[in-house]
């Protein structure tokens, strides 16, 4: 054989395979009906079933509840129906960023790196120690949060929202 050029390039044998012919007589084994069952959408020209098509029954996407935009309250992005929103800032957080008798206001967490999400308010969550007194004004305060604070000689104040 000679050297490959664009003239006598063919494909390696075997590859390529020649289209069944459907619909040319009972002998070919894909007559009368054309490998499309008997009647139905499928048998139909134009044909193209959407993938969720579940004939004729209602689709799942249809049967399912529409929830949709903030007036729903029952759907994320948005908050879910009756849940409080606040910022939980941990006991831990504190005793790591702040010293003895120091206050602790929403401002003061935030210039630390804590509770960034400016006008939502700030509680305080007993998670962690706190061996110095801290004078804490926040919004809400656990109640094992409070007993802490309290315990190591500092005092909570709540500040309206």
């Amino acid at each position: 054989m000679s050297e490959p050029a664009l003239h006598n390039l063919r494909p390696a044998p075997g590859s390529r395979r020649t289209r069944k012919r459907v619909g040319r007589g009972e002998g070919s084994g894909t007559g009368k009906t054309a490998g499309r069952g008997t009647k139905g959408a499928g048998a139909r020209s134009g044909n193209k079933r959407r993938a969720s098509y579940e004939g004729g029954q209602n689709p799942l996407h249809m049967r399912l509840r529409k929830l949709r935009g903030p007036h729903m309250k029952k759907s994320m992005p948005f908050e879910r129906f009756g849940r409080t929103l606040s910022q939980a800032v941990n006991l831990r957080d504190l005793e790591a960023r702040f010293a003895a008798d120091e206050v602790v206001t929403p401002e003061t967490l935030r210039a630390r790196g804590l509770a960034k999400r400016k006008g939502i308010p700030v509680k305080i969550l007993g998670e962690g120690e706190l061996t110095k007194p801290l004078t804490v004004r926040v919004h809400a305060v656990s109640a094992s949060a409070r007993a802490k604070i309290e315990q190591a000689k500092g005092s909570v104040e709540l500040i309206g929202r």
